[in-house]
């Protein structure tokens, strides 16, 4: 098979499309014929050589990626056969391997795809998805409510963009360059502003004291504007790897209203025996019933260089995805 490959830490320019061995499904596992793998800015970091929030680093060479959707193609011993031939997703977990034509997964972290989504949407709910869902438990919006959703033509703010407005609340939607806040108004937001333009904290002024939600990806200069905003009781959730959490002494955390969502807080917030699971199911369930639709750029998969050099200078709209 041909997969993505990555024999040096370092630039994106360190990601080769070559050919590996075709990988063999243990017990419990399936071997799917992937036609779509999810690209986070997590991998660009991982690339970089930073420790994952796995047990431990990357090993080298690596096969980056760890959300997946296609065919099943092939099973491992004690796998149910049933698995066979259906169209499934899953986020690998800390195993790597999904930017490849084909890759292991356990059959216990599949999911079948929605009729209505093609494999890239489905990677796009699988993982993005997921953390919109955890996000939102944190402070879920409803009519009244006002919503500040910051990068919100990425992958992820765009279904904040629409999880919000679907729940009755006006959404503030901010995002890079006039096409960026063109596609983020079409999603939804009543109020789409360009941030690199240099007055736009002057659109927000008459907001102040009027934001409920801001939903915070990002930090910067940005979060600090829009923490501003809020009103009285508003509630501040911090997320993502861009943003690196929020430190006790940071400039735009405010007492009492700013919360971080990242890591077992929000697991503990979702539920259910396995709550990674309960996410992935309710983001694919919204998708399903048309409630969501994720925002796609999609890639070769030999233009995984391309994909990652994109994403990290803001390049792209929506969830960034490679199709073999």
């Amino acid at each position: 098979m041909h997969a993505v490959r990555l024999h040096a830490f370092g630039p994106a320019g360190n990601l080769t499309y070559e050919r590996v061995e075709d990988p063999v499904p243990g017990p419990g596992q399936v071997r799917v014929a992937a036609r779509a793998a999810g690209v986070h800015l997590l991998d660009t970091a991982l690339r970089e050589g930073m420790r994952g929030p796995g047990p431990a680093p990357a090993e080298l060479p690596t096969i980056p990626g760890r959300e997946i959707a296609g065919v099943v193609e092939a099973l491992g011993p004690g796998t149910p056969a049933d698995w066979l031939g259906k169209r499934v997703v899953t986020h690998l977990g800390f195993a790597p391997g999904g930017y490849a034509e084909l890759a292991v997964a356990d059959a216990g972290r599949l999911h079948e795809v929605p009729e209505r989504l093609d494999f890239a949407e489905a990677v796009a709910m699988i993982g993005t998805g997921r953390t919109a869902m955890g996000i939102v438990r944190f402070a879920e919006p409803g009519p009244g409510d006002v919503v500040a959703v910051p990068a919100a033509a990425g992958g992820l703010g765009t279904l904040l963009v629409q999880y919000a407005r679907n729940a009755g609340a006006t959404v503030i939607g901010l995002a890079g360059g006039p096409e960026k806040t063109a596609l983020v108004a079409r999603g939804g937001a009543g109020l789409a502003v360009d941030y690199t333009a240099p007055d736009w904290p002057a659109r927000l002024e008459g907001h102040r004291g009027k934001v409920t939600v801001v939903y915070d990806g990002v930090g910067g200069d940005v979060a600090r504007t829009l923490v501003g905003l809020l009103a009285p009781g508003g509630r501040h959730v911090v997320f993502g790897w861009s943003s690196q959490g929020v430190r006790s002494d940071s400039p735009y955390l405010v007492e009492g209203v700013s919360v971080n969502v990242l890591g077992p807080a929000m697991m503990r917030r979702a539920g259910g025996p396995d709550p990674m699971r309960t996410l992935e199911s309710r983001s694919l369930a919204e998708a399903a019933a048309g409630r969501l639709t994720p925002a796609v750029h999609r890639f070769p998969l030999a233009r995984a260089a391309d994909a990652h050099r994109a994403l990290e200078n803001r390049a792209t709209t929506g969830k960034v995805v490679l199709e073999p």
